[in-house]
């Protein structure tokens, strides 16, 4: 089974995947929770599929681009369960994930981009085709710097609508369609590393 979860926005999600598809799907309650949320989400989703950790047989993370200490619990959650249970880790985009659902389900028919929130302000973002290969991006700029009246998936569309009047699809990403994006290989599998984009907030001081 296919365990994936993605750390990138506010919001945890994790989901189980079987040979054929999803099983179970969780969303957390609270944000920016992110270190408290994921191990227990992690557990519930094995309970409500009767599953065990011994049962997962490869780990799928979203990489990101996101905020340095959210991205930060997924990956290094997503390399120590790959590390204790031997078993791969794949990293995806966070923003090819979003490109993924919303062509499956129909949000979009033609070339289209996806904007997450960077907060400052300021927005991820990458275009891709009508059928979902990212064509450039990801990128962090302010929205006027980025806008576009093409179809926009994603929360950036909805938190700066004057720069992306073409709001569509799913705000935040799926662990189900991560999951799914990682079974069928519909994006570029990645090293489970960070897509930060920015410096962290957080630098140490210099000696």
């Amino acid at each position: 089974m296919l365990l994936a979860f993605d750390t990138a926005t506010p919001q945890v999600t994790v989901a189980l995947y079987d040979e054929t598809d999803v099983v179970a799907e969780l969303v957390s309650d609270r944000t920016m929770k992110h270190g408290e949320q994921l191990a227990p989400l992690i557990d519930r989703v094995l309970a409500e599929a009767s599953a065990q950790r011994q049962d997962v047989t490869a780990v799928a993370v979203g990489a990101g681009p996101g905020p340095f200490t959210g991205l930060r619990v997924g990956l290094v959650t997503a390399r120590t369960l790959g590390y204790a249970l031997e078993v791969p880790v794949y990293a995806v985009c966070t923003l090819d994930v979003l490109a993924v659902e919303a062509v499956d389900t129909g949000a979009v028919t033609g070339p289209f981009a996806v904007a997450t929130d960077a907060r400052r302000k300021e927005v991820y973002l990458a275009t891709y085709s009508a059928g979902g290969e990212r064509l450039t991006g990801p990128v962090v700029d302010k929205p006027d710097a980025l806008s576009t009246t093409d179809p926009v998936v994603g929360e950036g569309a909805l938190l700066y609508p004057s720069a992306f009047p073409t709001a569509v699809g799913p705000a935040r990403p799926s662990a189900g369609w991560l999951a799914r994006t990682v079974a069928e290989e519909r994006a570029e599998l990645l090293d489970p590393e960070p897509l930060y984009l920015r410096r962290p907030d957080a630098v140490a001081q210099r000696p």
